[in-house]
C-alpha cells in the first residue's frame, strides 16, 4: 500500500520515475558498505520506501519540493560504489537516483561541464577520443558517476599529479536546495568545500565542472622488490621525481599481489610490488630508480594496450581491498595518512606490532603541492575491539586515520564541518538530506524549522 506522499509524488513525476517494487528498492538502497564488517550488521536492514529516478534537473527539483512538503528524507545516489554507507538511507524516505542526469554539456580544452549522473568511465573514453583525459578518478571509474565521486570520494588515479578533489579538481557545482521551492545555486571557489565529500547532506549536486588535462600515452609497469621497505622507498623517489609524468604510484606488500588473480601469474612470487602508470618514454628513469633500491622491472603493459586489457589501476586504491575480499572475506581495510618524512619508521613500527595482521598498501599523492604517502592497508578482521586497537596504535605513532567503518562524516571524513553545517542550515532547513550522516547540526535544524 502506497503512502499518501508516494501517491502524490508518483502522480506528479510519473509512475516510471518513482519505483516501489521491493527488489528495486532493496538493490538501490545499498552501496559497497560490505567492505566493512563493522557496517554490515548495522546497515544491512536499512532501505528506502521508494526510489525516485528523475531524468532532468527540473524533475529533480519537483521531487525535492514534494519531499519538503511531506518531510520525506532524501538520500542521493550515483552508482552506489561508495564504501561507508554514504548512499544507504538510515531513515527510510526516498533514494534519489541521479544516474539519468547523464548529459555531457560542454567540453573545452581545459574543463568539462557535465550532469551529476555522467559515468566517469564513459567520460574518460570520450575525452581520450578528443585528445584529453580526466585529471583524477577512482578505481571504480567504470561505474562511478561524477556526482557520486565529488560527493562521496576524495582522490584516486591521477592524484599523484593533481591532488585530491579539494586541490582544485572541482571548479563549479550546481546545487538544488530542499525547500518549498528548491533554489538552484551555482557554487565556486572556497564555497565548494561544503559540497565536496559531503555524502549529499548539504544540497543535491546536479551539475559539475571539472578541470581536464591533455591526453598522455601511459605505460603501466610493475616493479618488484624482495621487501616492502625497498618498494616504499622506490615509490617515494619516483613520486618526488618531477621528470617522470605519472598517474599512479602504488606499492603493495607481499602477499597482496597474490590477490590479483588476473595478473598474479605475471608477478614474482614472494615479492612486494609497485604498480605504476607513467608517461611513455619514462622507462629508463624508472629502471634507474629501481636499480637504486634493488628492484626489478616486471610486468609491463604498453600504451597501445591501455584500456584494451585489464589495467594496473584495477588493482589499486580500493580495488586492492576488493581483490583482497574476493580472496578472503575476513579481510578489511583502513584509510590512513602517513607522515611524509617518517613513514618508513611508522611502517616499521606497525609491522613489528602486527606482522601479517596488517598488510601495507600505499598510494602516493600530491596534495596542496606536497607529496605524501596515503594508505589503504589491508587488515585481518577478528573483532570490533581488535580493529579499534589497531586504529588506536596507528594514531599513537602519528598516522592519521579516516575511519572507513563509520557513516558519520565527523568521524570518517575530511573535517570542514563549519562550512558543511552552515550550508546544511541554509539549504536543508528541515534536515531531510541523508539524515544521520552529518550529525552536528541535526538538533539545531529541527528546532529552527519546527
Amino acid at each position: 500500500m502506497l503512502k499518501d506522499w508516494m501517491v502524490e509524488m508518483r502522480e506528479a513525476v510519473g509512475e516510471e520515475r518513482l519505483l516501489s517494487e521491493p527488489g528495486q528498492v532493496e538493490k538501490l538502497s545499498k552501496d559497497y558498505y560490505w567492505y566493512s564488517p563493522v557496517l554490515v550488521p548495522l546497515l544491512q536492514d536499512k532501505r528506502a520506501e521508494a526510489i525516485a529516478v528523475p531524468h532532468s534537473v527540473e524533475e529533480t527539483a519537483s521531487v525535492l519540493a514534494y519531499a519538503w512538503k511531506h518531510r520525506v528524507p532524501v538520500t542521493t545516489r550515483g552508482a552506489g560504489t561508495g564504501n561507508y554507507g554514504q548512499a544507504v538511507p538510515l531513515e527510510g524516505g526516498i533514494v534519489l537516483d541521479l544516474s539519468k542526469l547523464d548529459k555531457v554539456i560542454e567540453v573545452t580544452d581545459t574543463y568539462a561541464r557535465v550532469q551529476a549522473g555522467v559515468r566517469l568511465g564513459g567520460l574518460e573514453k570520450l575525452l581520450r577520443s578528443e585528445g584529453k583525459e580526466l585529471r583524477i578518478y577512482p578505481s571504480t571509474y567504470v561505474k562511478a558517476t561524477v556526482g557520486g565521486f565529488v560527493s562521496g570520494g576524495s582522490g584516486g588515479i591521477g592524484s599523484i599529479t593533481w591532488g585530491n578533489l579539494w586541490d582544485g579538481n572541482v571548479l563549479e557545482a550546481v546545487i538544488l536546495t530542499v525547500e518549498e521551492t528548491p533554489r538552484r545555486l551555482t557554487v565556486k571557489g572556497d564555497d565548494l568545500i561544503a559540497y565536496i565529500h559531503n555524502y549529499g547532506t548539504t544540497g543535491v549536486l546536479v551539475e559539475v565542472v571539472i578541470p581536464i588535462a591533455a591526453k598522455v600515452e601511459w605505460t603501466q609497469t610493475v616493479v618488484q622488490f624482495d621487501d616492502f621497505e625497498s618498494a616504499a622507498r622506490f615509490s617515494h623517489a619516483v613520486a618526488l621525481d618531477d621528470s617522470i609524468r605519472k598517474r599512479l604510484v602504488a606499492p603493495v606488500e607481499w602477499p597482496i599481489p597474490t590477490f590479483f588473480k588476473p595478473i598474479a601469474s605475471k608477478l614474482e612470487a614472494g615479492c612486494s610490488a609497485c604498480l605504476l602508470e607513467t608517461a611513455h618514454g619514462s622507462e629508463e628513469r624508472l629502471a634507474a630508480h629501481a636499480g637504486e633500491f634493488g628492484g626489478r622491472i616486471g610486468y609491463t603493459i604498453p600504451p597501445e594496450q591501455y584500456r584494451k586489457v585489464i589495467g594496473l589501476s584495477d588493482f589499486t586504491w580500493n580495488h586492492t581491498t576488493l581483490w583482497a575480499l574476493k580472496t578472503d572475506p575476513k579481510l578489511t581495510y583502513l584509510q590512513a595518512g602517513f607522515d611524509k618524512d617518517r613513514f618508513i619508521d611508522q611502517i616499521t613500527l606497525i609491522k613489528e606490532q602486527f606482522g601479517e595482521e596488517v598488510l601495507m598498501h600505499l598510494e602516493f599523492i600530491r596534495t596542496a603541492g606536497v607529496v605524501v604517502p596515503a594508505a589503504l592497508p589491508i587488515v585481518r578482521y577478528t573483532t570490533h575491539e581488535r580493529l579499534y586497537e589497531i586504529i588506536a596504535f596507528f594514531r599513537s605513532i602519528g598516522v592519521r586515520i579516516n575511519d572507513p567503518h563509520t557513516w558519520i562524516l565527523e568521524m570518517g571524513g575530511r573535517g570542514e564541518w563549519d562550512a558543511m553545517v552552515n550550508a546544511k542550515r541554509a539549504n536543508d532547513p528541515r534536515g531531510l538530506l541523508n539524515p544521520g550522516k552529518l550529525q552536528t547540526p541535526v538538533e539545531s535544524i529541527s528546532n529552527q524549522e519546527g
